[in-house]
């Protein structure tokens, strides 16, 4: 059974979130010890974190990015922040999700579910590896690595759907609506503005790999992969 971490410093919404989800059969445990999380994190091992951003010593962003530096697992962050560019900071620094205080304990059942559904599918290595691969630019779906010459990227799960679908669809558009399905399946708590940070995202990571211009913005349509460094080859 799944893991889940939540990092919350109101011990009556931790508690109160960790009773409620382990009705549902999941493993759950809060943090203590706010000075360093990391620790909890290693010990425990989880496969989703809950994480809020109003901490004490570092906040929420801060551990965020720690724990993407070596851990891909689905973090939803929980927050009373309800300000645009909060939600913004949030997937900046590594989040998946946003939900905001105060909350019904379904919805974030509803979202736990369909990021551990998308990290963790039924069918996740039943199969061959998966690689997607178009002029050198190879993708692992199944690792959320991106692979170009002899560098290599990690994504988050998003990141890697954005990828994988703009790469499916090459050289063809591929629409808003696409992918917000494709990485979402509860689109009514969603925004437009997260998915235009995810693509900020996704382009900065071509950029790590000193592909610059690949994503393309189609307006009115979606975003287009180009595939700019054939032209700088010949």
């Amino acid at each position: 059974m799944e893991k889940i971490l939540i990092i919350e410093d109101d011990p009556k919404i931790a508690s109160y979130l960790e009773s409620y989800i382990n009705k549902y059969g999941f493993i759950v445990k809060s943090v203590v010890n706010f000075e360093n999380i990391m620790q909890s994190f290693h010990e425990f091992q989880p496969q989703l974190v809950l994480l809020d951003i109003n901490l004490p010593y570092f906040d929420g962003y801060y551990w965020c990015r720690q724990i993407r530096k070596e851990s891909i697992c689905p973090v939803i962050f929980i927050s009373a922040r309800t300000g645009e560019m909060d939600q913004v900071m949030a997937l900046e620094n590594g989040g998946d999700d946003y939900i905001t205080k105060p909350f019904h304990p379904d919805i974030v059942m509803a979202k736990i579910r369909s990021q551990l559904r998308r990290a963790y599918g039924e069918y996740a290595g039943s199969q061959k590896e998966r690689i997607l691969e178009i002029e050198n630019l190879k993708l692992y779906p199944e690792r959320f690595e991106l692979h170009f010459g002899n560098k290599t990227v990690l994504l988050t799960k998003n990141e890697s759907d954005i990828v994988a679908t703009l790469m499916d669809r090459y050289p063809r558009v591929a629409g808003r609506e696409d992918l917000l399905e494709k990485l979402w399946d509860d689109q009514t708590y969603v925004d437009e503005n997260t998915l235009n940070v995810n693509i900020a995202r996704v382009r900065k990571k071509f950029q790590e790999l000193d592909l610059q211009g690949v994503v393309e913005t189609v307006r009115g349509a979606g975003y287009r992969l180009l595939i700019t460094w054939r032209d700088e080859a010949e």
